[in-house]
């Protein structure tokens, strides 16, 4: 079949999800795991209706940037600071207990060197995407689980970044620790001025405007990715660039009502995320990594919870919440996904070891959603009771 253009892999991707979402609320399984599903089934390596993987990957990265941004919009600069002391303690020592574990499991695989260390600190990673796609709007806002849980993700985050700018200091030419500290000070720059803006020109113009709601919903987008090319041309990621967007913009008065009207939006693209990470994942290779993936699997979502579970009841929450925040951050990230693939481009892992992060990282996305939804409230919960947007 010829001429498999845009119009047809959009088409192909929301008729499909459709489709495998019914099916998938029939059998009591989860809308995300429909929609990695079915980018397997019509990938390149699958029947290979979608045979433009970066054109897929492309539009699916602006789904990852406005979740960042959202994700920064609910974040007032005071409040992060607050958060960030309260967890700081947790995410560090979860995060070394993760990596080492990760570390030694891929040493008994036959990884060595870096190669075991970048497998190993994948392992330390919750994905922001499905951790707030499967939290209630009410808990993101107003209850302390979402606090904790958007504060350890948050700080995961900024350690995943700044991972990635080591291996991208790595794959530029030049001397690696010059390329490094080239993009340490581009961050904190780029923080300034989006401060600087935000308060002496987006705030005038939305005082000015906020009547006029398609204003506001342009400048809101417009906002969104002009810090995220700004980044982009700074050496930064696009995603880098878009959460600090929103962090700047959320001590506006405006910040909520931007939130909201984006979100059908973000879904729209987050859709597409999941499909890409089923299309982009090689079949052919599963043979190969199956065992691995499945050992790293059940190392994250039965360590995490546990680990999570101990640390934060010693730091003096109740059992039941620790628990409760283990098992929704009790998965892989997408930006392991990432990191795989500046790490791949650096020269620092193998295509091998890059295949065992995608196969794990995947796997973690169907069992971990598929247990948070049925045990906890959800926005896409398969129980009426549990159903909670």
């Amino acid at each position: 079949m010829e001429g498999h253009g845009t119009e047809f892999s959009i088409f192909l991707i929301f008729a499909g999800a459709a489709l495998l979402a019914t099916l998938a609320l029939y059998a009591r399984q989860t809308l995300i795991v429909a929609y990695i599903v079915l980018g397997a089934l019509v990938g390149p390596s699958g029947l290979a209706l979608v045979n433009d993987p970066e054109l897929i990957q492309g539009i699916a990265s602006i789904g990852i940037m406005f979740l960042l941004y959202l994700l920064g919009l609910n974040l007032h600069p005071q409040k992060l600071m607050q958060m960030f002391g309260e967890a700081t303690l947790v995410t560090a020592a979860s995060s070394l207990l993760f990596a080492a574990a990760g570390w030694l499991l891929a040493l008994a695989f036959g990884f060595r060197g870096v190669e075991a260390l970048v497998v190993g600190a994948t392992c330390m990673f919750s994905s922001t995407i499905l951790a707030l796609k499967l939290l209630p709007a009410t808990a993101l806002h107003h209850r302390h689980a979402g606090e904790i849980i958007i504060s350890v993700l948050l700080i995961q985050d900024l350690a995943a970044i700044f991972i990635m700018l080591l291996l991208q200091g790595l794959a530029t030419a030049g001397p690696a620790w010059t390329n490094l500290g080239i993009l340490l000070v581009a961050l904190p720059a780029l923080i300034v001025l989006a401060f600087l803006l935000e308060r002496y020109v987006l705030r005038t113009l939305l005082q000015r405007f906020d009547r006029i709601a398609e204003y506001t919903f342009l400048v809101a987008i417009g906002w969104c990715l002009g810090l995220a090319q700004l980044a982009s041309w700074w050496g930064l990621s696009h995603e880098i660039g878009a959460f600090v967007a929103g962090v700047a913009m959320a001590a506006s008065p405006i910040s909520r009502y931007v939130a909201e009207s984006l979100r059908p939006l973000r879904d729209f693209f987050l859709v597409i995320f999941f499909f890409s990470l089923g299309a982009s994942f090689d079949l052919g290779q599963l043979p190969h990594v199956a065992l691995p993936a499945i050992a790293f699997t059940l190392l994250i979502i039965g360590l995490k919870p546990a680990v999570f579970r101990w640390l934060l009841t010693r730091a003096g929450e109740r059992p039941s919440l620790s628990l409760e925040i283990g098992v929704r951050l009790g998965h892989g990230s997408e930006f392991s996904l990432l990191i795989a693939l500046v790490a791949v481009e650096a020269g620092v892992i193998g295509p091998g070891a890059s295949y065992v992060i995608q196969a794990t990282t995947l796997l973690c996305f169907v069992v971990s959603s598929y247990l948070i939804v049925l045990i906890y409230p959800t926005p896409i919960a398969l129980s009426d009771r549990l159903r909670q947007d």
